[in-house]
């Protein structure tokens, strides 16, 4: 029961949650809409700025664990009761994140691009798989941010600024090392028929396995994260 009381915890501060992401994504939506209209065509016009409060959830995250934790120690919660419901929090903004997302592809689709042929959320290659599938996508990478700010922000709390160096470090070489090999034996072709073939719901997918896997990394190091 108390695991549903961190959620109530954790909303608190609803800006945090739900009215900056809001404010982000208003901002970016009007702003995005405004350069649509300054471009002098026809044609179908598509831009990025609808992932503005999805990176946002970066820092929801690291503000999660490092503003809310220590307060909860002195409410009596266990790690592991805060730990489930800080993530069951992330979910569930999450998945209204990911709402929110279809109802503005709707009203793009319902009046042409905002009468200028502009788009903010119905990009067609995430929606190929139905609106289903862009649920799926807009969740996996509001969730995914989330779940990195805390995953980072436990490590340091957990064992220091220099561990959180090291891994950052370390995760930054692998990428390069697979971006070298990938050059080196003239992958690309392949990982860009792979990525193809999987769509963007076959990498939402794929993103909710990482995602998991980061959880039970951050899981592991909460044991030892100081208040």
């Amino acid at each position: 029961m108390r695991t549903f009381n961190v959620i109530r915890l954790q909303l608190i501060n609803k800006g945090t949650f739900i009215w900056y992401p809001l404010m982000i994504l208003a901002a970016a939506v009007v702003i995005s809409v405004l350069i649509y209209a300054m471009i002098p065509v026809d044609t179908p016009k598509y831009g990025g700025g609808g992932q503005a409060p999805l990176w946002y959830f970066f820092a929801v995250g690291m503000s999660a664990m490092t503003l809310t934790f220590p307060f909860s120690q002195a409410m009596s919660i266990t790690r592991r009761e805060f730990f489930f419901g800080t993530m069951l929090t992330a979910v569930l903004g999450s998945a209204i994140m990911g709402v929110i997302f279809l109802i503005g592809g709707g009203i793009e689709m319902l009046t042409d691009g905002y009468g200028i042929n502009g788009y903010v959320f119905y990009l067609p290659w995430l929606w190929d798989a139905g609106p289903v599938g862009a649920f799926v996508v807009y969740f996996t990478l509001a969730l995914f941010f989330f779940v990195i700010g805390f995953t980072g922000a436990t490590i340091y709390k957990s064992w220091g600024q220099l561990v959180l160096l090291i891994v950052s470090i370390g995760l930054g070489l692998i990428l390069v090392g697979l971006v070298f090999l990938a050059t080196r034996l003239d992958l690309w072709n392949h990982v860009g028929a792979a990525i193809m073939d999987l769509g963007a719901l076959g990498l939402a997918l794929w993103g909710l396995v990482i995602t998991a896997a980061l959880s039970l990394v951050s899981f592991l190091a909460f044991r030892r994260t100081i208040p």
